[in-house]
C-alpha cells in the first residue's frame, strides 16, 4: 500500500491547479475595475473557494474511500444533483480546454514568426496545439506528468523572471486610478483562478484521510495562489496602461491573453518574449492537466477502455468539440474561462459543497472528528454568494451587467 503523500506535496498540488491559464485573463477581465478594487474582490473570491473546498472535505470525510463528486452529490442531492453535476463537470472541462487551445494556438502561432520567422497562421497554429498536447495525454499518465514537470519548471523560472524584470516598469499612477463599480464583470473569473475543488477527494486520498493535514493544504495552497496572483495583478496593471492601442481596455474588447500586449505597452521586446513564454507554459500546464482529467472521466463515465482504439476514441471526444469551438467563436478565450466560473464553478464547486453539507449535517445528522466552523449562517452565506455569481453572469451575457463608472 501507498504511503501519505506530504503537506508540501499537497499544497503545491492545490496551489499548482489553481495557477494556470487563468492569469493571463485576469488582467484583462480586472484592468478596468484598476489594481486595488480588484485585489478586494480577488481576496473575496479567494476565501469564497477556500471555503467550499472545506465544506468538501467534511462531505467527503463522511464518504467511503474513493468517492468523488458525482458519488457525493448522488449521495446527498439525488438523481438529479448527480446529473447536474456530470453536465456541470463536463462543461467546465470542455469551455476551460477551448479557452487554453484558442489562447495557445494565438501564442504558437506569435511564436513561431517571432523566433523562426515564417507565417502560420492562427487556425492551424490552435490545431497544432491540440494535436501535440493531446496526443501526449494519449501517451497516458507517465508521460503527462513528466511533460508537466518542465512545463512546470518553465512556468515557475518565467514567473520570476518576469517579476524580476518588470516591476521596474510599473507606475504608482497606474495602480491608485480604478473603480470598485467595474468589478462585478469580472467576479464570475475570480472563481475560476482558484477552481481546484474537483481534486479534492483525490487529495483526501492522497492524504489517507487526515483532516488537519487537509486543511492545511488547502489553505496554504490557496493562500500561495493568492500571493501570486497579487503580485501578477499589479506587475500587469500598474505597467501596462488602460487606453491606448496596446491598453487594457483592447485586450478586453478582442480577448486576448494580456502577454501579447506586456512587452509592447512598455517598450520592452525583452519583457514581452519573457512574458510569452510565461504564458505558454502557463497554458500548457493548465491544458494538459483539464485534458488528462477530462479523458479520465469520460473513460469511466462512458466504460471505454483507455488501449488502443478506445484511446483514439476518448481523443476524438475530448479533441474535436474543444477544436470546433476554439476555431470558429470570438474573444474564446476570456469568454470561456469567465463563463466557467460564472456557470460551472458557482454551481459545482460553490452552490453544490454548500448544499452537501447542509443535508449531511442537518438532513441526515451525520458528524465527524473534523467540522468547518460558521454553522448555518456560513453555510446560507455561500449559498447567496454562489446564486449571486451566477446571476451576474446570466445578467451579463444579456447585457444587463456593465461599468457603473
Amino acid at each position: 500500500m501507498k504511503g501519505k503523500g506530504s503537506v508540501l506535496g499537497a499544497i503545491f498540488l492545490v496551489c499548482g491547479t489553481c495557477i494556470g491559464g487563468g492569469m493571463l485573463a485576469l488582467p484583462i477581465a480586472t484592468g478596468v475595475a484598476g489594481f486595488f478594487p480588484s485585489l478586494f474582490m480577488i481576496v473575496i473570491g479567494w476565501a469564497f473557494m477556500t471555503t467550499t473546498a472545506l465544506f468538501l472535505v467534511e462531505v467527503n470525510l463522511w464518504m467511503e474511500k474513493d468517492a468523488h463528486i458525482i458519488t457525493m452529490a448522488s449521495r446527498f442531492l439525488g438523481p438529479i444533483g448527480k446529473g447536474i453535476a456530470w453536465i456541470l463537470y463536463l462543461f467546465i472541462g470542455y469551455a476551460s480546454l477551448v479557452a487554453y487551445t484558442a489562447g495557445g494556438g494565438e501564442l504558437f502561432s506569435s511564436g513561431v514568426s517571432q523566433i523562426f520567422g515564417y507565417a502560420i497562421s492562427t487556425p492551424l497554429a490552435t490545431c497544432l496545439f491540440a494535436l501535440v498536447f493531446g496526443t501526449i495525454i494519449y501517451l497516458g499518465n507517465v508521460v503527462v506528468g513528466r511533460v508537466n514537470t518542465l512545463f512546470m519548471i518553465g512556468l515557475i523560472l518565467s514567473y520570476f523572471l518576469l517579476i524580476a524584470t518588470g516591476t521596474s516598469h510599473i507606475k504608482w499612477e497606474n495602480l491608485t486610478r480604478g473603480c470598485f463599480g467595474n468589478t462585478l464583470m469580472a467576479v464570475p473569473l475570480l472563481l475560476t483562478i482558484f477552481s481546484f475543488q474537483t481534486i479534492v477527494p483525490s487529495l483526501t486520498i492522497y492524504l489517507k484521510q487526515d483532516a488537519k493535514a487537509l486543511r492545511l493544504s488547502i489553505i496554504l495552497g490557496t493562500t500561495l495562489a493568492l500571493v501570486v496572483y497579487a503580485i501578477w495583478e499589479a506587475l500587469v496593471l500598474g505597467a501596462v496602461p488602460l487606453d491606448g492601442e496596446y491598453g487594457l481596455a483592447v485586450a478586453l474588447e478582442k480577448g486576448k491573453p494580456v502577454s501579447e500586449f506586456l512587452g509592447v505597452a512598455v517598450g520592452s521586446p525583452w519583457l514581452g518574449a519573457v512574458a510569452d513564454f510565461f504564458a505558454f507554459f502557463a497554458l500548457v500546464t493548465s491544458f494538459l492537466g483539464i485534458a488528462l482529467g477530462l479523458f479520465d472521466f469520460l473513460a469511466d463515465g462512458l466504460k471505454i477502455k483507455k488501449e488502443r482504439w478506445g484511446g483514439v476514441t476518448l481523443g476524438i471526444l475530448v479533441a474535436v468539440p474543444t477544436l470546433f469551438f476554439a476555431l470558429t467563436m470570438e474573444r474564446v478565450f476570456l469568454r470561456a474561462l469567465d463563463t466557467t466560473g460564472g456557470i460551472g464553478d458557482s454551481i459545482l464547486n460553490g452552490l453544490f459543497p454548500a448544499l452537501m453539507l447542509w443535508m449531511g449535517r442537518y438532513r441526515d445528522k451525520l458528524t465527524s472528528e473534523y467540522r468547518i466552523p460558521g454553522g448555518k449562517p456560513l453555510i446560507i452565506f455561500v449559498i447567496l454568494y454562489a446564486l449571486f455569481v451566477f446571476t451576474i453572469e446570466v445578467l451579463g451575457k444579456f447585457g444587463v451587467v456593465a461599468s457603473l463608472c
